[in-house]
């Protein structure tokens, strides 16, 4: 357990009571946390802040999608704490509480998606049925035909960089940034214990690490020389021109959920459809795993697009001007890492969120703090523990 200024930080520049490999929104909600309780924090990227799947993101900060259990009931802290952040980072992290909508094609859709609404709200979900005939009172620009939707108010959006970075900066002086600088080892003492890492630019101490590292997660904890398999799945989005508010809220179709859930390894696409506060309408979203080939797949954008449309007519005529992909940190269960390595003791891991961890990180980032201080758990930790794809396990 670590206390506030267990480490002289003023006076070492390479040392700190934290080491946070990752600066995307997943690390920088490590930091701020770990910051807030009174430790000081350094956090170590390769690239940029927000320069991987952080910065390849939507925003999305959803409940609409998760089936009751625990990812649910991160989610439902996460939206909490999502609105405490509101109030305390600038506006131009472009927090907006929007709400979501999903919608069916079909009476059998329709009945699929109130049974899963019904499961949500008995796990503590706001989920409101809307008649076919109602959905244009949230949505004007609805295609016609569809059979219903539900509502869910709590869904909400951030635009993912700033947010990264701002959750960096109002973490103030207990927090430094050791960007452009690679991890190649973590430092080990006698006991296997950690004691920090080396990077491309030199040693950096601490008793603790925590690996935010995203989609290369696994290569980090294959550094401490244990097992965690995540692996990325890649996803694209479309970006319009600059439109006027079309599209009022995160709109998808209920076969996303399906997505989400899914292992396989193939093509996925499903259209989720928003509108932003500077103009552009995004759409995705696609999923396949296909290791870290970035390669630009026409298929997928014109799959998108055609779903899009599908929901959406009056974008059948508007410019993509834009497209780009990220790389989703996949683990086989669906859920992330989160909390302490018992395998080594120092390690800590927070990554594997998939495509929800913009939505997930501040409950991740409170978790990940609490144990670093020892402090009670914020929710039930068990289903999270990374060690858990052991053989033994």
């Amino acid at each position: 357990m670590l206390t506030a200024n267990s480490v002289n930080f003023a006076n070492s520049v390479n040392s700190a009571d934290v080491i946070v490999v990752g600066a995307g929104v997943i690390g920088a909600s490590c930091a701020y946390y770990a910051a807030r309780s009174g430790l000081s924090v350094t956090v170590v990227d390769r690239g940029p802040v927000a320069g991987g799947t952080t910065g390849a993101g939507e925003g999305n900060l959803l409940v609409s999608d998760k089936e009751p259990g625990p990812e649910l009931e991160l989610a439902l802290l996460s939206t909490r704490l999502w609105r405490e952040l509101a109030d305390v980072l600038p506006p131009d992290i472009e927090y907006e509480a929007k709400g979501g909508l999903v919608v069916a094609a079909t009476g059998g859709g329709l009945c699929a998606l109130r049974d899963f609404a019904d499961r949500q709200r008995a796990a503590g979900v706001t989920a409101r049925e809307v008649p076919a005939d109602h959905l244009r009172d949230l949505e004007p620009h609805l295609a016609d035909g569809l059979a219903g939707g539900v509502s869910y108010p709590d869904d909400a959006q951030v635009m993912p960089t700033l947010a990264a970075a701002h959750l960096l900066r109002a973490a103030g002086g207990r927090v430094r940034l050791r960007l452009g600088e690679e991890v190649t080892a973590l430092l080990t003492g006698a006991a296997g214990e950690i004691r920090g890492v080396r990077t491309t630019r030199g040693e950096l101490h601490a008793p603790h690490v925590v690996n935010a590292a995203g989609t290369w997660g696994g290569d980090l904890a294959r550094l401490a020389r244990v097992d965690l398999p995540v692996r990325p799945r890649r996803g694209f989005v479309l970006v319009t021109e600059p439109l006027p508010r079309v599209v009022r809220r995160k709109v998808y179709a209920a076969d996303y959920v399906a997505d989400v859930a899914s292992g396989s390894a193939a093509l996925q696409s499903s259209a989720v459809v928003e509108g932003t506060p500077a103009g552009p309408v995004l759409i995705g979203a696609s999923r396949e795993r296909v290791g870290f080939d970035r390669s630009l797949s026409v298929e997928v954008l014109r799959r998108l697009a055609a779903q899009a449309t599908a929901l959406f007519p009056v974008l059948s005529g508007v410019r993509a001007t834009r497209t780009y992909a990220g790389f989703r940190p996949y683990l086989p269960d669906h859920l992330p890492a989160i909390g302490s390595d018992p395998r080594v003791p120092g390690l800590l891991h927070a990554c594997g969120h998939e495509g929800a961890g913009i939505g997930l990180a501040p409950a991740t980032g409170l978790a990940v703090a609490r144990a670093l201080t020892g402090g009670a758990p914020p929710l039930d930790l068990t289903p999270f523990r990374p060690e858990r794809f052991t053989p033994a396990a």
